[in-house]
């Protein structure tokens, strides 16, 4: 074989290869499963205070590992709305910034949203909301404060804001949930003979 066919092979196989490439990664790109995962494990580097998300014009910033504190957030009228960026401070400045609601007791960690001696559908003084508990009579609404226990990796809990509610499922949007997870998460809602329960939480609470 002359050298001139060697090259014209080699440069052909070359050709394929980096065409089969680039179609690999454009049809990973489209496929939203693939890129979620790809981003997972590849996370764009994202620096402390980027805007990640939104909810009704309220942002949601990164806040890279989860015990990470920049300062506190108060505003202008005085009003305490949390340490900058926990998902503390995304509730409050939510509830604050759309429904112009205040917290009478705006301190606390996330689990201590939830008021364990309550009962379902009693009023939460602390908070000036209306507390659900898991399992409830009542379903959860859009703009409700889901709470989450603590553990051994995180003893404060969490705290989210519903955003989506359907018959089998709700959405919840979060701030720093981690460096590398999601700031939307969908969990499975069940009817129980008229009792409502959300996977994994303690309760909900929200304006009634």
């Amino acid at each position: 074989m002359s050298l001139i066919k060697r090259k014209y092979r080699f440069s052909a196989l070359v050709l394929l290869l980096s065409l089969a490439t680039i179609t690999t990664l454009s049809v990973a790109l489209q496929t939203p499963q693939s890129t979620t995962s790809w981003l997972q494990t590849n996370p764009i580097s994202l620096s402390i205070g980027d805007k990640v998300d939104s909810l009704n014009g309220v942002y949601v910033y990164y806040n890279g590992n989860i015990g990470h504190v920049l300062e506190r957030n108060v505003s202008k009228d005085g009003y305490n709305i949390g340490l900058k960026y926990q998902c503390v401070e995304f509730v409050k400045r939510y509830y604050y910034q759309h429904y112009k609601h205040k917290m009478p007791d705006s301190y606390g960690h996330a689990k201590d949203f939830f008021n364990k001696n309550l009962s379902d559908g009693a009023v939460s003084k602390a908070r000036n909301l209306t507390q659900f508990t898991n399992q409830s009579k009542y379903k959860p609404k859009v703009g409700d404060i889901i709470v989450f226990d603590g553990h051994s990796g995180n003893p404060y809990g969490h705290v989210a804001i519903i955003s989506v509610v359907s018959d089998q499922s709700i959405e919840i949007v979060q701030q720093n949930p981690g460096p590398t997870a999601p700031s939307r998460e969908t969990l499975l809602l069940t009817n129980n003979n008229g009792k409502f329960e959300i996977e994994s939480c303690l309760g909900w609470l929200g304006k009634r």
